[in-house]
């Protein structure tokens, strides 16, 4: 699916599911944002990190539940959501990241999607949303409060995938699509 949404920045475009031709763009995008993976996982990107999209699942979920949608300003890729449906029960969505880079941020385009994709959710039935709050990138946790968001205490992982060494805690922030 591809959704035009309007922010302050113009029309930008939500595109699901990732292309091969859309690696170099987000790894630009991870190279921007290091702030964000330095505070979350103690560590730069790395192009890893980009194949990780699409093996990095919770327990007892599958690749066709997994979602990635790129947030595009013109060809330039400016954001990128990883969810997995049915997780942490069926009528729920897991996003595990969402990343905007630093050239888009504090001028509403995180809402815009994240509104855009929560009606979404809503449509197409789902319950709950459950979203990564990290303490070190309180401005996460402060974005998922004004979405409405409680973000709860620490929880430990539920992926497929080791912890790196110097990764945070993070908390799991939870909304009801129904409140």
């Amino acid at each position: 699916m591809i959704w035009t949404v309007a922010t302050d920045f113009g029309p930008i475009v939500v595109r699901e599911q990732l292309e091969p031709d859309d690696e170099p763009g987000i790894l630009e995008l991870f190279a921007a944002c290091d702030d964000w993976f330095e505070a979350t996982t103690g560590g730069p990107s790395g192009p890893g990190d980009v194949q990780s999209l699409f093996y990095v699942l919770p327990d007892g979920r599958s690749f066709e539940d997994k979602r990635l949608f790129t947030v595009r300003d013109g060809d330039k890729i400016v954001g990128l959501i990883d969810a997995v449906l049915g997780y942490p029960h069926s009528r729920a969505v897991a996003v595990g990241t969402f990343l905007v880079a630093p050239s888009h941020r504090g001028r509403g385009l995180g809402s815009a999607v994240a509104n855009t994709l929560l009606a979404e959710a809503r449509a197409a039935g789902l319950e709950e949303v459950t979203a990564s709050a990290h303490d070190t990138w309180p401005g996460g946790q402060a974005f998922l409060r004004t979405l409405g968001f409680a973000v709860g205490p620490v929880v430990e992982p539920t992926v497929n995938s080791a912890r790196s060494p110097g990764e945070p805690p993070v908390r799991r922030a939870t909304l009801s699509l129904h409140a």
